[in-house]
């Protein structure tokens, strides 16, 4: 007798594999002029091409952009030489590991020679030798989503691991089994959490096993590499998604142990709130105050993302349980800088990704001392002098670190924000906080006091800042007077 719920779960995989199919035939329809042209090209030299991996992934789900991926029989020299006449500019940069890259009207194109690659056990990048047949190239992919293929330009669609079925199921799997996969390049361990993030996708219990089992491989692979992993994981969509993987799998001990350790055990009375979980809603909180992409300077932000993540990784080291019960994380944003500047520079960020995302691990805090409005103008001055270019993101991630349940407390914080940020908007417009500086440069100190360039010329730059920032902006002759006063104190 038919079983109705097998019935219905297979009329909607067929409903699914459908409208899957429907998007690939117009995402490729739209870049097959360009696309059928090059293949023509490599048919013509006597060679295959294929469009690949994420690039037919995308079509068919129907999110293909203009960074097209193809794959060919073709030696790169071989590549070269079909490339050269016909694209707008070519690039080498990749040649090492068989690609090349080329640009033709609106499209980045990147042109791999059929490869198969694998670590040994101690090195830190693969080992690069090529293959002949497309099938033996796409055994190597990390995922069988990634391990499809189209035939160019005949259009044959290439499927050899079921990739359109897993596709359907968003699920993620590897070609062959998930141990040689990620023996092979330990990087798709994390490759599989960024995926999931990104596309919102499930990893099948067999892969999710194997990298609990396997993640100390991740040992032998450059921080660069792992970091840059990190940051599209960080920039998706469902960063949560993927980042709860790491931890789960114990990956995160190889690439930000911060996280994990913040899954503090709570008290029996339940007297401070689970700081991982919290992390992680501050973090989409961040995110959803984020500009629209369609905006200028939109879209994910790096710097506020891995603010969120990182804000609060210090409080471990600087928990007390108070005699009174309670639980305290004092100077916890000053450990957290530090511990911050540490993890990003051992991950290779740049010196000024690390000083920004610092800063605001730094000053997440800074807020809570304004109370109900109780700052003076000089205290508002110093918050928008010490946050400077950081100050619009200090106010997202300062507005997202509020996880309160307690919607009176909540609106209070919220409305309290509201009132400081008036306050700025209002000294800015008085006084252009954003340029803050004494009312006296140093070239002017300097004929004052009649004295030539020194240390004590700093000194009394900062004395006339700290006026400035107490005191708001001061006449000439009145900041002429108190630089005297000043160095007629001076021993």
């Amino acid at each position: 007798m038919p079983n109705a719920n097998n019935d219905s779960h297979l009329q909607s995989s067929t409903n699914e594999l459908s409208a899957v199919q429907r998007r690939a035939v117009s995402e490729l329809l739209r870049v097959s002029p360009v696309a059928d042209d090059l293949a023509r090209r490599f048919q013509e030299a006597g060679f295959t091409l294929a469009l690949v991996g994420g690039s037919v992934r995308d079509a068919l789900l129907g999110r293909l952009g203009n960074d097209l991926d193809f794959t060919t029989d073709a030696r790169p020299d071989a590549v070269l030489k079909i490339v050269r006449p016909w694209a707008d500019a070519v690039w080498e940069v990749g040649i090492a590991f068989g690609t090349v890259g080329c640009r033709k009207s609106d499209f980045d194109i990147e042109i791999t020679t059929y490869r198969s690659e694998a670590y040994d056990r101690t090195s830190r990048k693969p080992e690069v030798s090529y293959g002949d047949s497309i099938e033996e190239d796409l055994v190597r992919r990390d995922f069988t989503v990634n391990a499809m293929a189209v035939a160019l330009p005949q259009k044959e669609f290439i499927d050899p691991h079921n990739g359109l079925e897993d596709l359907a199921a968003r699920v993620l799997r590897t070609p062959g089994t998930p141990e040689e996969s990620f023996s092979d390049d330990p990087l798709r361990m994390m490759r599989a959490a960024r995926f999931a993030a990104q596309l919102d996708f499930e990893v099948a219990p067999e892969v999710v096993t194997a990298m609990t089992e396997m993640a100390d491989r991740l040992e032998i692979v450059s921080a660069e590499r792992i970091r840059d992993e990190f940051n599209k994981l960080i920039l998706s969509d469902h960063p949560r998604k993927g980042l709860r993987l790491l931890v789960d799998t114990g990956l995160a001990a190889f690439v930000l142990p911060e996280l994990p350790s913040l899954r503090l055990e709570r008290d029996e009375h339940h007297r401070h709130k689970d700081v991982y979980e919290h992390t992680l809603t501050v973090l989409e909180q961040a995110i959803d105050l984020e500009a629209p992409r369609d905006q200028p300077g939109g879209g994910p932000d790096l710097v506020l993302r891995l603010a969120a993540l990182l804000h609060d990784i210090g409080k471990p080291r600087t928990r007390r349980f108070e005699k009174d019960g309670r639980v305290s994380f004092h100077h916890h944003e000053v450990v957290g800088a530090k511990m911050t500047k540490v993890r990003m520079t051992k991950l290779k960020y740049s010196n000024d990704l690390v000083k920004d995302v610092s800063k605001l691990v730094e000053l997440h805090l800074r807020f809570h001392g304004y109370g109900t409005g109780e700052w003076t103008d000089s205290a508002v001055r110093r918050y928008v002098r010490d946050a400077g270019p950081l100050l619009e993101r200090l106010h997202k991630l300062t507005r997202s670190d509020c996880t309160t349940r307690n919607k009176r407390k909540a609106n209070a914080l919220s409305r309290a924000y509201d009132g400081l940020e008036e306050r700025i908007a209002l000294l800015q417009e008085q006084e252009e906080l954003d340029s803050i500086r004494p009312d006296l440069d140093g070239n002017e100190i300097m004929e004052i006091l009649a004295v030539g360039p020194g240390p004590v010329i700093g000194r009394a730059y900062k004395h006339l800042l700290e006026l400035r920032l107490e005191n708001g902006p001061m006449e000439r002759d009145a900041a002429v007077a108190a630089l005297k006063e000043w160095w007629a104190a001076q021993d």
